[in-house]
């Protein structure tokens, strides 16, 4: 009777035990991470963003679970980089072109080197950030590198030669201003959210963006005319706290690192097909009508844009870096994904 006792007792101990200590164990080790994002969720960014705690979680059986915070919920573009290495989110998505002469080797990719699309954009500076390792991004850990789809320009008059860009006022952000600049038109700096009242009211005459804009805020509806130039990318970097990835088991570490130049491939993919599919809604719901510039219009543009790379090999390499072999990297891979994703 007594060995009876004991053994229902043991047994309920256990049994409590596995309560008491085994389900707070296991959540003890799943791992949260806080990843921020600044422009709103359903632009490009943040569907990448969506994708790859997806995939992470689904790649970890659930040990790892992230939260999302798209929008500038929890970081805005400016102080994103900062906020992931004080610790504020663990992750961070940013612009480094929004940020001037602070990420040097990034801004290579940012010129206007004539990219065709955002996949090609995309690998070309995730293997040139790989090579080079710069001390831009050393405080942090790389999740991943990728670009928007090459920038053009969206107006409200159609843009059929430089000429007609002469004097006009454009809305632009980061690199995009030098371009707009040597290309005759006149930059403006505004928040995009407030660009389409601005082009109502005629403050600016257009927008020069990815193409994406069209549909995903509107853009379509108050710029009837996009002028194919193909003039720059802009570069996004995903970075990750140094502490929170050291903290890491080395099986997630795994998951994450196999992630970082497949999720550079899926966005450039994804924007691209993404671009394409604006410019069909546009033509249906907008009558968007597209303009080619004419070849030696083309070759007129280029020439006004060429010296920016110049600049730039100076620039850098007054800084102690080499900056004429930082842009034959960049025409070398471009020529070699061009022939593989043209």
């Amino acid at each position: 009777m007594r060995v009876k006792t004991f053994l229902f007792v043991l047994v309920a101990v256990a049994f409590i035990f596995g309560l008491t200590t085994g389900v707070p164990a296991a959540q003890a080790q799943s791992i949260v991470l806080k990843y921020a994002n600044f422009p709103p969720a359903p632009t490009f960014p943040s569907v990448q963003m969506e994708r790859w705690a997806q995939e992470v979680e689904k790649r970890t059986n659930g040990k790892v679970k992230v939260q999302t915070f798209p929008g500038s919920t929890l970081l805005g573009a400016k102080n994103m980089l900062d906020g992931v290495v004080s610790g504020i989110a663990d992750i961070g998505c940013f612009c480094p072109s929004y940020q001037p002469g602070r990420f040097p080797v990034s801004e290579a990719v940012d010129l206007p080197m004539g990219f065709s699309n955002a996949r090609v954009a995309s690998l070309v500076y995730f293997d040139l950030i790989d090579k080079y390792k710069p001390k831009e991004f050393e405080k942090t850990k790389l999740i991943t590198l990728f670009t928007c789809a090459p920038s053009n320009f969206m107006t409200k008059t159609p843009v059929k030669s430089l000429k007609d860009l002469k004097g006009m006022e454009l809305r632009v952000a980061g690199t995009g201003s030098e371009v707009v600049k040597r290309a005759g038109g006149v930059p403006v700096a505004m928040p995009q959210s407030e660009t389409p009242d601005a082009i109502q009211k005629g403050v600016v005459k257009g927008i020069v963006s990815s193409m994406e804009i069209l549909k995903d805020f509107n853009f379509s509806a108050y710029t009837p005319f996009a002028t194919i130039v193909n003039t720059h990318v802009v570069t996004f970097a995903v970075v990750m706290n140094q502490t929170k990835w050291n903290s890491l088991p080395e099986d997630v570490k795994k998951v994450i690192d196999d992630l970082r130049r497949e999720q550079s491939l899926w966005t450039g993919n994804y924007m691209d097909n993404h671009v394409k599919e604006a410019l069909d809604w546009s033509k249906q719901k907008h009558n968007l009508q597209l303009i080619e510039l004419p070849a030696s219009e083309k070759a007129d543009l280029q020439k006004l844009l060429a010296p920016m790379i110049d600049d730039y090999i100076k620039k850098v390499t007054a800084q102690g870096l080499p900056g004429d072999q930082i842009i034959k990297d960049v025409n070398q891979l471009k020529d070699k994904y061009e022939k593989q994703y043209k």
